[in-house]
């Protein structure tokens, strides 16, 4: 197609060459914003990531590590939704999100543990709770005789839960089960009866003395772990890599607990 004419005011454009320069424009224009987006994304000024996570976490994550990381980096969006185990883990595999937090290992052949940490599960009472004051670790048997309440059966501690008093050949004396971390907190602190959790799930609680947190003699409760995981083979964005860094240092499930403070972000 031609693309120039000449008239007898000179050479001009075509329809066709007027359509080219308008789309030359256009193009530059979209060249120019997609730029300075890629620069701003590159700067960490924009940007999701996704986290799904185990309401146990919920606590320990928004207290001080998002609260210091959403002030350094404004312009990230952080969606964060909450589900037990096995959500977390097709959350992960299937790309729904970024990072999960579990408890309670799952092995699975997409998975990458990208942080892990020993958190062993506790029995959580009222400080008033006949129990409390026991100076040495409470057992499985002293356990099955209290109310109990706890997380549904998605969830990682619950699986580990029914997997201890199983092999103890024990039946744990379940009032209430739940899915939120709220009603399981509120039942211990009302004196309705005891849960198991690990110590990071009521921080605040052990914080203030509302409640108390005592070790249980079983080697699986001892060995259990909190974990940080992303899909294997998934690139991560900028912000989802210095986000998994800062969780590590910032939170008590994942912290060193020889650092005395976190390393702040760059």
């Amino acid at each position: 197609a031609t693309l120039m004419e000449r008239q007898r005011g000179g050479i001009r454009p075509t329809p066709v060459g007027e359509m080219l320069l308008e789309y030359c424009e256009r193009r530059s224009a979209l060249d120019e914003s997609f730029i300075t987006s890629l620069e701003a994304y590159q700067r960490l000024e924009t940007g999701t990531i996704s986290l799904t996570v185990g309401e146990g976490f919920v606590s320990d994550l928004v207290a001080s590590p998002l609260h210091e990381f959403t002030q350094r980096y404004a312009g990230i969006q952080l969606d964060i939704h909450i589900a037990g185990t096995s959500g977390i883990i097709d959350a992960i595999v299937e790309d729904q999100s970024h990072i999960g937090l579990m408890f309670h290992e799952r092995t699975h052949p997409q998975l990458r543990f990208w942080a892990s940490s020993p958190q062993p599960l506790m029995a959580i009472l009222s400080p008033h709770h006949p129990l409390a004051e026991q100076p040495h670790p409470l057992t499985l048997a002293q356990l099955s005789t209290q109310p109990m309440a706890m997380w549904d059966t998605t969830h990682g501690v619950r699986q580990m839960v029914d997997q201890a008093f199983q092999q103890a050949r024990l039946a744990p004396r379940m009032t209430m089960n739940t899915n939120s971390m709220v009603i399981l907190a509120q039942y211990v602190r009302s004196g309705m009866g005891v849960t198991l959790l690990p110590a990071f799930a009521v921080a605040h609680d052990l914080d203030i003395g509302s409640l108390v947190a005592r070790p249980v003699d079983d080697p699986l409760f001892q060995r259990s772990q909190a974990h940080m995981v992303t899909r294997v083979g998934r690139q991560q964005p900028k912000a989802s890599i210095l986000l998994l860094r800062h969780l590590q240092r910032w939170m008590q499930a994942f912290r060193d607990p020889a650092s005395n403070q976190p390393t702040p972000l760059p």
